[in-house]
């Protein structure tokens, strides 16, 4: 049996394409706290926040939010999650990074880009997903409007865990709510969306309601329009029951995405 894991959610503010305030706050907040974990998420782009000029914010992989990011991973001994605006090329991607405390990392580019904020027309999407380990848990890491295509994140490979960094307004903050909810139902895992709260540079307001997510669908956690820090430990045995009592996973349509 796999022990259970600390997954550590930050749902903060940020400081509109101020990219060193950010990363400033975010050590002091990390700093702070003397709870043992092992994983820290962060909201999507949360150097910046949820901005449309990469040309002028974005940095590449030798940049100082991925030194920063091998810094505190190092420093708290846990994997540091969260997107950046990143260029390579020519091109630009709202890409998620998952850091080790050894300074390895791998990372992920948004797939579904976010259409009615003109996102597709700034960055490029990723065709690509990863499935990361940690203690023994395997665990999907995607970002944001991924939520509302439920074939991209569907449980074909196993993992335990599928997660959401995001920018998600309150305005349509029922179906955040309401879609994390079906990815946990329809995936027997545990879902874990973190997202931001208060206004950015486009005057969009944020409520936050990062939430955690067990895997029958039933909300164990969740905060709205406070920045807060959270440690929530995942228990392995409550997954494995889970899926051992409701075997649904088994009766699953086999399909591949055509990209």
């Amino acid at each position: 049996m796999k022990e259970d894991i600390h997954i550590t959610l930050i749902q903060s503010n940020l400081h509109w394409e101020k990219s060193e305030a950010n990363l400033e706050m975010f050590s002091e907040k990390i700093s702070s706290s003397r709870e043992p974990t092992d994983l820290i998420l962060l909201p999507e782009m949360f150097s910046t926040g949820f901005s449309m000029r990469p040309e002028k914010f974005a940095e590449t992989m030798n940049g100082a939010a991925m030194k920063w990011l091998k810094q505190m991973a190092s420093g708290k001994n846990a994997v540091m999650c969260g997107s950046l605006m990143m260029k390579e090329g020519e091109k630009f991607f709202n890409r998620l990074i998952w850091m080790r405390p050894d300074g390895s990392f791998e990372y992920y580019d948004k797939r579904h880009l976010f259409g009615l904020g003109e996102e597709h027309n700034h960055y490029s999407s990723g065709s690509q997903k990863i499935l990361v380990e940690l203690k023994g848990w395997k665990i999907l890491p995607l970002i944001c409007y991924d939520l509302r295509f439920p074939v991209w994140s569907r449980n074909t490979d196993h993992y335990d865990i599928l997660l959401f960094v995001a920018n998600w307004p309150e305005r349509r903050i029922h179906a955040w709510k309401s879609l994390l909810i079906a990815r946990a139902i329809e995936n027997q895992c545990y879902v874990i969306g973190v997202n931001r709260v208060g206004d950015d540079g486009s005057e969009i307001h944020y409520s936050g309601d990062s939430v955690v997510i067990d895997p029958k669908g039933e909300t164990f956690w969740c905060e709205t329009n406070h920045e807060c820090m959270h440690t929530c430990t995942l228990s392995y045995h409550h997954l494995n029951h889970t899926r051992e009592s409701l075997p649904f996973l088994k009766d699953a349509d086999e399909f591949r995405i055509k990209l």
